[in-house]
């Protein structure tokens, strides 16, 4: 295959004429668009670097913040539980009071049913000795002797 000079020549024109026209006519447009949008690129670039950043300053934020209420709910919680103890121990010294009052009152209440039976006793004795000292009145009137005798009778009853 033989290359003609002039259609070489005339190809080259066209091309170079072409070029010219293309480069007026859309190279500046074609670079206008293709810088708009590399702009608009590394704009969201950059956008995206600062979201990065905000995101990772709020991650430390959060976390600083999640510590802090732990921190405090540890704090709420021991200070609930000493509450809780402290009611606790009010509670058991209210019953231990309670209860040493009950026995204390048991303990009055059994002297006095002691004191009632041994009320009771004598005077139930004392009712004996009466009869058996009106008995021996009957049978004996040696006076001083049966006064003598329901005297020892009331001392050894009173002593028991």
């Amino acid at each position: 295959m033989k290359i003609n000079p002039s259609t070489l020549i005339a190809t080259i024109i066209n091309f170079i004429i072409l070029f010219v026209v293309l480069k007026y006519m859309f190279f500046d447009k074609v670079k206008a668009i293709i810088d708009e949008r590399e702009n608009l690129i590394n704009e969201q670039l950059d956008n995206a670097e600062e979201e990065a950043e905000k995101a990772r300053m709020l991650a430390i934020e959060n976390e600083r913040i999640l510590k802090n209420a732990r921190e405090e709910g540890k704090l709420i919680t021991e200070r609930h539980k000493q509450k809780a103890e402290k009611i606790y121990d009010e509670i058991v010294e209210e019953a231990n009071q309670e209860a040493k009052i009950i026995l204390e009152r048991a303990k009055v209440e059994i002297n006095r049913e002691k004191e009632k039976v041994e009320y009771q006793l004598k005077k139930e004795a004392i009712d004996l000795a009466i009869e058996l000292s009106k008995k021996v009145i009957e049978k004996n009137i040696d006076e001083e002797k049966n006064r003598e005798l329901i005297g020892e009778f009331i001392t050894k009853v009173g002593n028991s």
